[in-house]
C-alpha cells in the first residue's frame, strides 16, 4: 500500500483529535501523534474541523514549546459525534466560492450541451424527412424528443443552482 493510500481522511483525523482532546492535548502532541497518518496541512484542517464539534483552546495552559492546549466540550462532542463523517471539510471560504462557481459553470455547460444536441437532432430529423429518408428522420426526431426531455428534466433539477 502506498504512503498516500495510508493517509487518513480529515474526518477520521478529526475523530482522533476529539478523542485525544477529551483528556486534554497540546497542539504539538497532536502533530506528533498523527504525523505517521497525515500531513501537517491535513492535521491543521482536522483541528479546524474539530473546533466545530467541541474542541476549544485553553489560553491559560498555552505552552511556549508545545503550543495551544486543547480540550473537548464532551456534551457538544457527544451530541454532534454522528455528524463528523457527513460534514464538509474545506480549506477556506475562498475555496468554497471557487468550487461553487465551478459547479455552476459545469451545470450550465451540461445544459447547453444537452440543448444543442436536442436542436441538432431535431434539425437533422427534419432534414432527413424532407429528402425522403423517413425512417432515419423519424429516428432522429424521436432522439431529439428524448434529448429535449432530458434537457428539460436537467434544467428543472438545476434551477436552484443557476
Amino acid at each position: 500500500m502506498s504512503a498516500i493510500a495510508k493517509r487518513s481522511s480529515v474526518s477520521e483525523l478529526t475523530h482522533q483529535i476529539l478523542e485525544m482532546g477529551q483528556t486534554g492535548v497540546y497542539r504539538e502532541s497532536v502533530f506528533e501523534a498523527l504525523a505517521p497518518l497525515a500531513t501537517k496541512k491535513q492535521i491543521r484542517l482536522a483541528i479546524a474541523h474539530a473546533k466545530k464539534f467541541g474542541l476549544h483552546s485553553v489560553a491559560s495552559l498555552r505552552d511556549a514549546e508545545l503550543g495551544t492546549y486543547y480540550q473537548v466540550d464532551v456534551a457538544k462532542y457527544q451530541s454532534l459525534k454522528h455528524a463528523i463523517t457527513s460534514s464538509v471539510v474545506t480549506d477556506d471560504e475562498g475555496d468554497v466560492v471557487a468550487k461553487l462557481v465551478d459547479v455552476t459553470l459545469t451545470v450550465k455547460l451540461m445544459l447547453a450541451t444537452a440543448k444543442g444536441l436536442a436542436i441538432a437532432l431535431l434539425v437533422s430529423g427534419v432534414a432527413c424527412s424532407l429528402v425522403g429518408r423517413q425512417q432515419l428522420g423519424l429516428g432522429l426526431l424521436v432522439s431529439a424528443a428524448s434529448s429535449g426531455g432530458l434537457w428539460l428534466l436537467q434544467k428543472n433539477v438545476a434551477r436552484k443552482i443557476i
